[in-house]
């Protein structure tokens, strides 16, 4: 019965978060006016009357106020992103005449921040649609559940759960609406004020506002054929980097810099060390395209910079094609990818922090080798000191979290390789698998509209697995598997017991 009594709860406050998607996913229908792309109406109208209904529904469950199981809310959660992917399709159905698993795939890569398109004509789409897939990553950057969490007066248990199965950091969400309502208004504040910094490059406002969304959301979405590669702007891509890094640092920093802290923003060890590997990995590409590639020094700069920032920051948007680089780069970024932004932020990968504990725990134990047994040395991490129990069980699930990742990295190339017979090289089959999984969109051209079916859905998978942080999924099918065998075990028959007097 309280198994029951959880799901009404998580339910009640997923129909809370359905009927604020289907309220704010009326704001294309602003550039469908301006446009005057009337023939949108209906196409756009699907996301949010569905969203709304269905929100309705959910929300009106009776519930009691209870502290459901995390396994528990990371399922609701992980539910609840498929079925806005399934939802956010629509458009793309009804506006575009795509298929629904071409659909299902654009709207995967928006709500999850990844880049990848199956549009292969962005000219011609209508702009209400382009809008509605910039969208969708901007909302997508800061958290669903975060922007559902600011429309409520008092945010209980279920809700801070929900909040960090989404991969967020707990403590941002507090019992205050109006915090929530500020890290909301400082979102939107940074990307008008983005925008503007954009317009400085010589792009247009309709240009710059999508780019902004899109790169502060660590998305990848553009609205022509050619990508960055379109303007042919230096200034431009330059301008666009610092609105990455914003996208990839924790989201707790801009409340320094609400309070004036500004100092304390670069005293953080978690953003000196995302700054540090941007550098790091930005000058080794550069060199590893000037040197190996045959590059122009300035080109390879150019070219090397922004890549690597970009897959850093799990950022799909790039200056140049990684087909046409030599293996050795396109393995820095790819490991580049595979790290990602900071846990808090709007980015994906295993995140720097994990990075950070790993890098620690490695210290911990080969400093724990020599010396006696008897000697307690303890982990210090985070400006906090950790017993050993609570560093084991720390160190532990961190490095679980990274092993799952590349054990699903490893199963999902090699699934991809049996399947699509390819011309691509092994590592550009990597590198485009590990930019599925971490969200970040970057792309050799592996993944296309002309791919296979299965493809598109091996890379659905990825893009919702990565968002998630595969845990979620992983609870589903053990519960699924679970289920299964206990079905099973009451289906056997009962082993026949015999009296001996009868055998007698």
């Amino acid at each position: 019965m309280k198994r029951i009594e959880h799901i009404a709860m998580i339910a009640h406050d997923m129909g809370l978060i359905f009927e604020f998607l289907g309220l704010v996913s009326l704001l294309p229908f602003l550039v469908l006016v301006i446009f005057r792309e009337w023939d949108m109406l209906l196409p756009v109208a699907s996301a949010p009357l569905v969203f709304l209904v269905l929100g309705g529904l959910l929300s009106r469950i009776s519930y009691e106020d209870l502290a459901p199981s995390f396994s528990g809310t990371l399922v609701a959660v992980a539910l609840s992103w498929l079925a806005i992917a399934l939802i956010g399709a629509l458009p793309f159905v009804f506006g575009l005449n795509m298929s629904y698993t071409d659909s299902i795939f654009e709207a995967m890569s928006g709500w999850t921040g990844t880049g990848f398109t199956m549009i292969t004509d962005p000219e011609t789409t209508p702009r209400t649609l382009l809008f509605w897939r910039s969208f969708t990553q901007w909302i997508g950057g800061i958290g669903i559940i975060a922007f559902g969490i600011s429309l409520r007066r008092k945010t209980r248990v279920s809700l801070f759960r929900l909040y960090r199965a989404e991969g967020r950091e707990e403590e941002l969400v507090t019992s205050a609406m109006t915090t929530s309502r500020r890290m909301w208004m400082i979102y939107l504040v940074l990307t008008f004020a983005f925008t503007g910094m954009i317009m400085t490059a010589g792009i247009p406002l309709w240009d710059s506002l999508n780019l902004v969304m899109v790169a502060i959301a660590t998305g990848g979405f553009t609205i022509h054929t050619g990508g960055l590669a379109f303007y042919n702007n230096p200034l431009l891509e330059m301008l666009l980097i610092p609105v990455m890094i914003a996208g990839a640092i924790p989201f707790k920093i801009f409340f320094f810099l609400y309070n004036g802290k500004v100092r304390d923003m670069f005293r953080d060890q978690t953003v000196r060390a995302l700054l540090l590997i941007a550098l790091a990995g930005s000058l080794i590409t550069s060199w590893d395209l000037f040197i190996f590639g045959n590059l122009p020094l300035t080109t390879a700069l150019r070219q090397g910079v922004f890549t690597a920032v970009s897959g850093l920051c799990t950022c799909g948007l790039q200056n140049s094609d990684p087909h046409t680089w030599v293996a050795i780069p396109i393995a820095v970024v790819g490991m580049m990818m595979f790290i990602g932004g900071a846990m808090g932020s709007a980015a994906g990968g295993i995140k720097v922090n994990r990075v950070m504990l790993a890098y620690e725990g490695v210290k911990w134990w080969f400093r724990r080798f020599f010396v006696s047994s008897h000697v307690l040395v303890p982990l210090r991490f985070g400006k906090r000191t950790l017993s050993k129990e609570i560093s084991e069980l720390a160190i532990s699930r961190n490095m679980l979290v990274i092993v799952v990742y590349v054990l699903t990295i490893f199963i999902a190339t090699v699934v991809s390789l049996h399947v699509y017979i390819t011309s691509f090289d092994i590592e550009e089959v990597i590198f485009e698998l590990v930019s599925a999984l971490s969200n970040v969109g970057l792309t050799v051209g592996f993944i296309s509209a002309a791919s296979p079916l299965s493809i598109k859905w091996i890379f659905i998978l990825l893009m919702w697995l990565g968002r998630l942080e595969i845990v979620p999924v992983i609870i589903i099918a053990m519960g699924f598997v679970k289920g299964i065998q206990e079905d099973i075990t009451k289906q056997k028959p009962a082993p026949l017991v015999y009296d001996h007097h009868e055998l007698d």
